[in-house]
């Protein structure tokens, strides 16, 4: 395994002008609804829903484990792009935490790095192609309502990440190397990644481009935080991209689930702060339903990103989990949590009090009536 921190690039002059073929790989992961029944699903949107599969080899070991989301891929369509007409493959994965993963992939061929620059907000004649993937949502959102546990009124959070699949086959010439052609090139591709058409500093050039993960000497993933270029075999793209889409849709899950939360501890806030008893025992259950089903479904969430070992793709990854920075998610999702905790615990402990503070009170009118009725029955 190649990585950049064992070998800097160094800027090397290169044509612009050099071709490529490949596709443009655009992923949009959804929040539709709380989370999903447990229950199977059989077609969505008129297809037969099948499951992943990743075929094992030298870059994922056989007994290793991967979440397999039922997916569909439906037909083509075609659209008239700023170079005439061109295709546009769509497939849809669904995930059991209420998400929903598009992919729409526009092949293409005979364009420059420089050219690729403007694919990174792809517009039709129809209009941009970020519409047709939430119109398309909001179809997949629709279909699944019944499937799915408080479905949202509409398709939210979305977060988007687009990738540049370059097959190696066509562009790398006899006996270069990927890592070799990343050097030369790096110029260009930290313009590409970055979606600038002006020069970037020498830092800049450099964080971008910085972070790689190679496994063949024709293969090469370069990751930013909003896109990635990969440069390899056609037959491998699918297992680097499904890698992706899981990181994907784990922060788009996460900052739902940062919103969740904070909307929980603006209102618990204020019902902390109420005197009605009755308000406070409503928030007492409602914090409690929270901690329970947010735990859950973050355990869930985990599940399906739960790589183990120092193999290829579970150290490609690693590699987008830190350009995402889902560790950072995850620690403030925690802190969330334990505030929420906290303000359960303190309610909690009050409840506690209130019902000491009756059963005190309960006891001394037992004395005090027991003591009259003593003092009725001498009076006799």
């Amino acid at each position: 395994m190649t990585t950049s921190s064992q070998q800097p690039l160094k800027s090397h002059s290169v044509s612009s002008e050099e071709q490529y073929r490949g596709f443009v790989e655009y992923i949009y992961a959804f929040d539709i609804a709380y989370d999903m029944k447990e229950e199977r699903i059989f077609t969505l949107l008129g297809r037969e829903l099948t499951q992943f599969e990743m075929e094992p080899g030298r870059r994922n070991p056989r007994d290793a484990f991967f979440f397999r989301p039922q997916m569909v891929k439906l037909s083509p369509v075609e659209r008239i792009g700023p170079r005439g007409a061109v295709r546009v493959e769509r497939s849809i994965k669904l995930f059991p935490v209420g998400a929903i993963s598009l992919t729409l992939r526009v092949p293409f061929d005979g364009l420059s790095l420089e050219e690729l620059v403007y694919y990174h907000e792809l517009s039709f004649q129809s209009g941009p192609l970020r519409d047709e993937a939430r119109t398309l949502a909001e179809e997949v959102r629709r279909e699944l309502e019944a499937h799915t546990i408080r479905p949202h009124d509409r398709a939210r959070y979305e977060e988007t990440y687009t990738v540049f699949c370059l097959d190696a086959r066509a562009s790398l010439i006899d006996g270069q190397t990927a890592e070799e052609w990343l050097r030369q090139h790096r110029v260009m591709v930290a313009l590409l990644l970055t979606q600038e058409r002006l020069p970037l500093s020498e830092q800049e050039t450099e964080d971008t481009t910085s972070r790689y993960i190679s496994y063949y000497e024709r293969d090469i993933v370069v990751t930013d935080w909003n896109a990635a270029l990969i440069l390899d075999d056609p037959k491998h793209f699918d297992e680097s991209l499904h890698i992706i889409e899981l990181a994907n849709v784990q922060l788009a899950e996460l900052q739902a689930y940062d919103r969740l939360l904070d909307d929980s501890i603006s209102r618990s806030y204020a019902d902390v702060a109420a005197r009605s008893v009755r308000r406070k025992n409503r928030m007492l259950a409602s914090l409690r339903e929270i901690r329970i089903d947010l735990t859950r479904l973050s355990d869930e969430l985990s599940n399906t990103t739960k790589f183990f070992g120092d193999w290829h793709l579970a150290r490609l990854y690693q590699q987008f989990a830190g350009r995402f920075h889902l560790a950072d998610w995850h620690a403030t999702i925690d802190s969330k949590l334990k505030t929420l905790d906290d303000l359960y615990q303190l309610l909690k402990q009050d409840q506690i009090n209130r019902w000491m503070i009756t059963l005190e009170v309960t006891i001394v009118l037992l004395f005090v009536i027991d003591v009259i009725i003593i003092a009725l029955e001498w009076s006799r």
